[in-house]
């Protein structure tokens, strides 16, 4: 266990940070997940602008990485030109 006063905050502050990341990454995978479940183009089409923001939003605030971001949103606009 940390002794300084400093570390013993600074581990605090990590905790609340890794809550904070691993909501907002959840709730990308999730939308991404359920953006790759649609079945018509048009709603794919409608939605993933907002896809788009959602995945932008995540890798802003540094919890992907940018390339990774970029890669998602390739396959994710992949996956709307497929459907029929």
């Amino acid at each position: 266990m940390a002794n300084h006063k400093s570390s013993l905050k600074r581990i605090r502050q990590t905790e609340n940070r890794r809550l904070h990341n691993r909501f907002y990454a959840r709730a990308m995978r999730s939308a991404v997940r359920s953006f790759r479940a649609l079945t018509s183009k048009s709603e794919a089409e409608s939605k993933l602008s907002e896809m788009y923001k959602t995945i932008d939003r995540v890798a802003k605030r540094g919890i992907i990485h940018r390339n990774k971001a970029a890669n998602l949103k390739s396959k994710l606009a992949h996956f709307t030109a497929k459907l029929a």
